[in-house]
């Protein structure tokens, strides 16, 4: 077996209701003054308000950054910091969907003030420490809790990231009450997300793919496969929300450390120029990547197929349960309402040179790729996509 590292957040909290301890909690990871990152989505759904009771009922000092964005800028980033120096603040708590907790990431770091943004993205480039940090998922998706990763953009569109240990929160708190009403189509894009994180960590070259991250992307792909449906259909099951929650949640914990590739590679454009959820980006390249990298990884595909798909196990043939697999999965975001092709959602097929062009220059994502990808390649899985 490779030797390899695998980081985790200090500590994880997996209970519905547990948010109404969020005060409490507070007290004893970060202290009596917190910033609070999250979106106007986040408020308008009324998940904030409760949370900040709970603080103030503790006597948490809570002031909050609310302007996070999808595929958030890194003028964002660098607001959100220069409120929480301004304030003195202890810690962050980061609230919300992937976004939220990757600003808030940053922002426990860059508020420390010994470096600047400019100076860590990539790989281990952070050198100094962060404010105490509690993430909060409101989605079954990112899993970006338990990620050492932040991804911003920056420029016209660019996607850049900063991966480094330093950025694991000290407390991931999993409260499936917060999930319950999420949209469908939210439900859906960011489940198929979690998928993509798992089977990407599972195919994953990179020198630090291992045994733990394997087995908690099959465990994860066990409980998303048998809840998305449900989730996306009737989201008002708890048991359902709650097994979606901790399955990306795995998911998330298997790709912190084997990374992912070239499905995020090619799903990162499409989220900086068009602007679309980064879940749904991952949905409508996933099959035509698997079908790219099937020549490399047939067998685990056909290792992973009977975990979402259980009548698979059937097919005793690698390559037709791979093909299977496959197909299962195209025909499952169908399913779940997504529609299929970059056509749909309004990009032109001019486009495709410049999405390929943008997709080339993530090299850290690439390099984990199991089959390499080269303009052209990434170009003809562009076009099959569209």
């Amino acid at each position: 077996m490779s030797d390899f590292v695998f980081n985790f957040p200090k500590q994880l909290i997996c209970k519905p209701g547990s948010a109404k301890e969020l005060g409490d909690i507070c007290l004893r990871t970060i202290g009596k003054r917190v910033l609070v990152v999250t979106d106007q989505g986040i408020v308008n759904a009324g998940l904030l308000q409760p949370v900040l009771d709970t603080l103030k009922a503790a006597g948490v000092d809570a002031l909050v950054f609310d302007q996070v964005l999808a595929d958030p800028a890194a003028s964002i980033v660098l607001t959100a910091t220069e409120q929480a120096i301004s304030a003195g603040i202890d810690g962050v708590i980061g609230l919300g969907g992937g976004s939220s907790m990757d600003v808030a990431k940053l922002v426990a770091l860059l508020a420390k003030g010994e470096e600047t943004l400019d100076e860590i993205y990539g790989v281990n480039m952070v050198k100094g420490q962060r404010l105490p940090l509690i993430q909060i998922p409101t989605t079954a998706g990112t899993g970006s809790e338990v990620t050492a990763v932040s991804i911003i953009t920056v420029g016209e569109g660019e996607k850049k990231g900063v991966v480094s240990s330093q950025l694991l929160p000290d407390l991931a708190l999993l409260d499936a009450e917060l999930t319950l009403g999420l949209p469908s189509m939210v439900t859906a894009t960011t489940g198929v997300d979690a998928m993509v994180h798992a089977i990407e960590a599972y195919t994953s070259a990179s020198p630090n793919h291992n045994l733990i991250s394997d087995a908690s992307a099959k465990e994860a792909l066990l409980l998303l496969g048998a809840n998305i449906e449900s989730a996306v259909h009737d989201g008002s099951d708890l048991q359902v929300r709650s097994n979606m929650l901790l399955g990306s949640m795995l998911a998330g914990q298997a790709f912190a450390n084997s990374p992912v590739a070239a499905v995020h590679a090619l799903a990162y454009p499409l989220g900086g120029i068009y602007h679309l959820p980064h879940g749904l980006t991952n949905a409508l390249v996933l099959p035509h990547v698997m079908r790219f990298n099937q020549s490399a990884c047939a067998e685990q595909y056909a290792e992973l197929a009977p975990l979402v798909f259980p009548r698979l196990a059937d097919i005793t043939d690698v390559a037709e349960r791979s093909n299977a697999f496959i197909e299962g999965l195209d025909q499952l975001n169908r399913s779940l309402g997504i529609l299929p092709r970059l056509r749909d959602y309004d990009i032109e097929e001019s486009a495709i040179t410049v999405l390929a062009q943008d997709a080339m220059k993530q090299t850290r994502l690439l390099v984990n790729n199991p089959r390499e990808v080269t303009l052209e390649d990434a170009t003809a899985i562009y076009q099959a996509a569209w």
